[in-house]
């Protein structure tokens, strides 16, 4: 599965969020690609929202990790200040990667600097930032 499209918008971020959230259930693990300010969290936000969840959706970037109630949980991850999977496992997070364990979804930005702590890979959800206002956004299936 591929799906591509552009967005000018929040609007049509937020409609693809909700088209793609009808195929997510626990237990899945979805990776967010994309530099500063593509609009990652805005995707999340969206995403938390059709899952059922009315908390508020923040950049975990300082925190690492947030929890969010909806049909069922969703960690949010930000690798951005780690620098090694070894820095991921200090913190415990192996243990949310372990589908077999998972109870919920987890939503990873910046997984690439945590390279070799996730092995199991639902979708890849790269958005390219083409200018100021355009985006591409790909969902592909993961490996």
């Amino acid at each position: 599965m591929r799906i591509q499209m552009e967005s000018i918008n929040v609007a049509q971020t937020d409609s693809l969020a909700r088209a793609f959230s009808k195929v997510v259930k626990p237990p899945m693990i979805i990776l967010l690609n994309g530099d500063l300010g593509s609009g990652k969290t805005t995707f999340v936000k969206s995403l938390v929202k059709y899952l059922g969840s009315n908390d508020e959706v923040t950049s975990p970037t300082f925190t690492l990790l947030n929890t969010y109630n909806g049909e069922f949980p969703i960690y949010h991850f930000d690798m951005y200040r780690l620098s090694s999977m070894e820095e991921a496992l200090a913190v415990g997070f192996e243990e949310y990667f372990d589908k077999s364990k998972l109870d919920g979804v987890c939503l990873v930005e910046w997984a690439e600097n945590v390279e070799g702590l996730i092995s199991e890979v639902d979708f890849v959800i790269t958005i390219d930032k083409i200018n100021d206002r355009l985006r591409k956004i790909t969902i592909r299936q993961g490996k």
